[in-house]
Formats: C-alpha cells, structure tokens, sequence
C-alpha cells in the first residue's frame, strides 16, 4: 500500500514554474526519507497521489524522483514505483543529503556523529599534509588562518574556519580526501556556528589552529595530527558547554 501524502503535501499551492516545483517536490521527499518519515523499504506515494498533491506534470515529478535516485535514497523500478534505499546505501556526502540530515536528526546525535567522523579524517589530513603540501598550499593555509585572526564576529570567523580546514585538507595531494574534505563544508560549518556560541570563541579557536598551522609549516606530521586531535576535543568540549546537557566524549 502507498505510504500516504502528508497534509502539507496537499495543501501546496502550484508554483509557476516547473523548476521550482521539482527542487521543492526533491526537497521535500528527500528530507521525509532521510527523517524517517518514509522508512528504508517503504513506496514512496504513488505517482497518482504525487502528482495531485503537488499538481505537476508527470515529466516534472519523474525527474524529481530520478534525482532522488541519483542520491541513492531511492529505486525506482517499472510498474512497482519508487523505494527507499536502506541508509547505508544514501549518498550522505551528497550536500542535499548531508543538509536534510543535519535538519532531521537531534543536534546532539549529529554533532556526536560529525566529529566521531571530523577526528578519523582531520588528524590523519593534517599529518600528510604536513608531508605533501606545496608552498603554495601552506600559503593558503596561513592564509585562511590569517582571515581567522581579522575576524571581528563569529559570523566573520565562520568562512575563514571552514577554508583553513578544506585546504588541508586539499593539501594532502590525495583527491578522496579532498573531496570528503569539500563535501563536509556545510556539516562543518554547523559545528563551528555551535562552537562560536561560547562567549570566548575567537581566543579559545586562533591558538587551537595556530598550533595546526606551525606544524604544517614545520613539516612536522606527528605535530599537526597532535594539534588536530587537541583542537577537535576542545571543540566537543566548547559544544558541549552550550549544549544543554552536552555531547558524549570521544
């Protein structure tokens, strides 16, 4: 039996342009899958009830689902409709993806999960960094880091934090890394926007990343996955001073 369209599915009124109604038909599925509002398993509404309810033309709403596909929430078969992907098949690197987990999971169940991740990758980055990076690429490092230092708010503090993390990350001369590296940006920017709620933000981070950066630039690998390892817990540390009961340990 197809899973039924919620109210707010059928209440939407008809954007006039096809474009806008695929991203909103896209955005909408795909944060119901990745919530739990349709389980790994489970149809998707049938086409029949999707088309009422967003009132589109059937080319329209097929391309929406072809992207959830490309996402690896769904397969679709002929004649048996569309099916939600068990999760561990969803492409969470995929910016869309990341960003509807970010809004569907309890902020201290993703934030616990982010830098459980943040401290496999970061430390072991900031080591071959240390080891492969060009001058060029230290360069845009401390330069990041300097954009840090000029910052006189935690909105001005946010970009340049997250491009000195995605430049080491570039600095390793590995492409996966880099790309996990790029594709983390909005995650990390979450976690940095939670950690800037201290009220010391700005003094507690700059020499954090300073002692980052000094390694790098002393090609000191075991230096830089030190400093990585101390800059992330102090990070848990700083989150879980402002979120109410905090965040586990690691």
């Amino acid at each position: 039996m197809d899973t039924p369209v919620r109210t707010e599915l059928s209440s939407y009124r008809r954007k006039p342009d096809g474009k806008s109604m695929h991203g909103r038909i896209v955005r909408e599925l795909g944060l119901r899958i990745v919530s739990g509002g349709i389980k790994p398993g489970e149809r998707l509404p049938g086409e029949a009830a999707l088309l009422e309810a967003y009132d589109v033309s059937r080319p329209v709403l097929r391309e929406a689902i072809r992207v959830l596909v490309a996402k690896g929430l769904v397969q679709s078969k002929q004649r048996s409709g569309a099916t939600v992907r068990p999760a561990n098949e969803w492409h969470l690197l995929d910016p869309d993806v990341l960003y509807w987990l970010i809004q569907s999971k309890p902020q201290k169940e993703f934030v616990a999960t982010l830098m459980t991740l943040r401290r496999i990758i970061e430390p072991a980055a900031a080591a071959l960094a240390a080891q492969m990076a060009s001058d060029e690429q230290l360069k845009s490092i401390a330069d990041a880091y300097a954009g840090m230092e000029s910052a006189k708010t935690p909105d001005d503090l946010l970009e340049p934090d997250v491009d000195f993390h995605r430049r080491i990350a570039e600095a390793t001369g590995n492409e996966l890394i880099a790309y996990i590296g790029n594709m983390l940006s909005q995650a990390l920017r979450e976690s940095i926007r939670l950690s800037s709620q201290h009220p010391n933000t700005h003094a507690l981070s700059l020499p954090r990343h300073k002692a980052i950066l000094t390694a790098l630039q002393n090609r000191d690998p075991l230096g830089a996955r030190q400093a990585a390892l101390v800059q992330l817990q102090e990070t848990v540390d700083d989150i879980s001073a402002v979120l109410p009961g905090g965040i586990p340990n690691f």
